[in-house]
């Protein structure tokens, strides 16, 4: 049987085919979170006929179609509970009954992060471990946990995934989520422009260029010895390490993965936030590792195959 995994990022829109565990096929859509999730709908509903027709699935041969979702999510009533500037219509979307209508299957939704996480414990970095906490940076910053084996929910399934909005600056920015000084306020993608622009000691010549640059931009110049982008990326890896210190503090894992898009850059931002975290860390044992993510962009799609299958055995 086949599962069609969906992840919804906040610049990508990620689609991927998968039997028995492996990727058969998997293509990737510009996003426009902004916008809404109903503008996409049908273009995500073409993408995956194509994919069907392409390897001559039959609907009677998929289990089910998962979406991971950039907000809190209801997994059990398979509905999106509540949204932070992306996709904020998909409160109001029976998506259940868009899946069954169109392909006939059951339907499962989770957060993103989370389903990454499942991804990375069941086939990736955190493979064999019972205890294990995922942070995301990508558009925004998002976070998952395992704990003694189980994915962690609570009681308004948000628990393990609001990592990106703990605070680390009671006093710092306002966030989009309506609290102040949260690790994505300080240092994600979607404020990076905010960022450059009010920081008092970058140059004006490299604020006037703050629409230009993202993550991917500012470490090549970081690497080349831009002074600007040193400072800036120093101060953002050093919010990233404070919200690391606080994951372990907080669920006292057996390791920390990293993923996402930024993560990419992974030579610098390891050696940089590995030397702070085990620093400040207070840990009565041996030093939690923090690794890269080894799934990429197909981790989401794992985590949601899982459950999907886990769901019908």
């Amino acid at each position: 049987m086949y599962t069609i995994g969906i992840d919804l990022g906040g610049t990508i829109i990620k689609i991927g085919l998968l039997r028995n565990g492996k990727i058969c096929d998997f293509l990737s859509l510009e996003a426009t979170s902004p916008k809404g999730l109903a503008s996409k709908m049908q273009k995500i509903h073409n993408e995956i006929d194509k994919i069907l027709e392409k390897f001559h699935v039959e609907k009677n041969k998929i289990q089910g179609i998962g979406l991971a979702f950039p907000g809190i999510v209801d997994p059990v009533k398979s509905k999106v509970i509540s949204t932070n500037k992306k996709y904020d219509d998909a409160c109001y979307i029976n998506l259940p009954k868009w899946v069954y209508k169109n392909w006939g299957v059951d339907f499962y939704i989770d957060n993103d992060a989370r389903m990454a996480t499942v991804g990375e414990w069941q086939k990736g970095a955190g493979k064999g471990l019972n205890n294990i906490v995922m942070m995301t940076l990508g558009t925004g910053i998002g976070t998952g946990v395992i704990i003694d084996g189980k994915p962690l929910y609570g009681k308004h399934f948000q628990a393990g995934s609001l990592g990106g909005h703990f605070v680390v600056d009671y006093r710092g920015r306002n966030c989009s989520c309506r609290n102040t000084g949260c690790v994505e306020a300080h240092s994600s993608s979607f404020f990076l422009p905010k960022i450059i622009a009010e920081h008092q000691e970058l140059s004006d010549k490299f604020k006037e260029k703050a629409i230009k640059y993202d993550f991917k931009k500012l470490f090549e110049i970081y690497a080349e010895g831009n002074p600007d982008a040193i400072l800036l990326l120093n101060e953002c890896m050093d919010v990233w390490a404070a919200a690391i210190v606080t994951y372990i503090h907080a669920y006292d894992p057996e390791m920390v993965i990293v993923g996402g898009g930024v993560s990419r850059n992974s030579e610098i931002i390891f050696k940089y936030i590995e030397k702070k975290i085990h620093e400040r860390v207070w840990s009565s044992s041996a030093k939690v590792p923090v690794i890269e993510a080894a799934l990429g962009d197909h981790a989401a799609l794992f985590g949601l195959d899982y459950f999907l299958n886990k769901n019908n055995v």
